[in-house]
């Protein structure tokens, strides 16, 4: 996938998905770039919740709804914020109208960027699971988690390494297909530069790694072998307890 070739620069991305040590797969992702417009592209990464099949069926619709609007999606005339904002509200609604027709009650985070052909970008979450910016080895900025311990966190109760390992660290105290609407995070970074890299990841595959680590694979090895490594890295230290992970990886790479 490459930009217009007036430009320095091209753009490289993988995704992976584990199921990790759980018996069904909710985690969903997608990468798409734009059928018109080079340089336009939406990354997209939902992790379910809800019954056996409940949030495998939320995550269907986070990657179903990020389809649909992206395909109508116009770079020179539509606000990519606005655009981020319709994807969790769209989401949301369509996760809450499966749960009338199934007995499971499906849930899903959601973290996504969208990166505009000038090199803005934009980033929308709901949930722990969370979008990082890198330049080079150095995390530019990560989105904050919508959680009970990131709450204990941000009171100085607890701090990163305890939240870690603290046994609430999967309550969310927001997220898809609950009953009140979800919180939408939305943030905006002005210019994405060779050698940077736009992460995102479910709670499966960060709890694993500080942000120094992630850093630093993700700038030493090509996209699909940074991924390959942290999915294997991420299931030795889950010592046979873990969660599914996934991940979409996108690096800005100059000519």
């Amino acid at each position: 996938m490459s930009a217009p070739p007036t430009t320095a620069y091209r753009l490289v991305a993988a995704t992976a998905i584990h199921r990790g040590d759980r018996t069904y797969q909710q985690d969903q992702v997608e990468l798409l770039t734009h059928d018109r417009v080079p340089g336009c592209v939406l990354g997209v990464l939902a992790d379910g919740m809800g019954g056996k099949s409940g949030g495998r069926k939320a995550s269907d619709q986070v990657i179903l709804t990020a389809r649909q609007l992206f395909e109508r999606y116009l770079p020179s005339k539509d606000d990519p914020a606005e655009s981020l904002k319709q994807l969790v509200m769209e989401s949301h609604l369509m996760i809450k109208l499966t749960a009338i027709t199934s007995e499971e009650e499906p849930h899903s985070t959601i973290a996504a960027f969208l990166l505009s052909p000038s090199r803005s970008c934009d980033v929308v979450h709901a949930g722990d699971s969370r979008v990082y910016h890198f330049r080079g080895t150095e995390m530019v900025s990560r989105t904050v988690d919508h959680s009970y311990v990131q709450r204990l966190m941000d009171e100085g109760k607890v701090t990163e390494e305890q939240a870690n390992t603290h046994p609430q660290a999967n309550l969310l105290t927001g997220c898809l297909g609950t009953q009140a609407d979800p919180p939408i995070s939305l943030g905006h970074i002005d210019r994405v530069e060779p050698g940077d890299t736009l992460l995102c990841c479910s709670d499966g595959l960060w709890h694993y790694f500080t942000p120094r680590e992630l850093g630093a694979t993700v700038q030493a090895l090509p996209p699909r072998e940074a991924s390959e490594l942290l999915v294997s890295k991420a299931r030795q230290r889950a010592k046979g307890g873990g969660d599914n992970l996934s991940l979409v990886l996108l690096r800005v790479e100059p000519l």
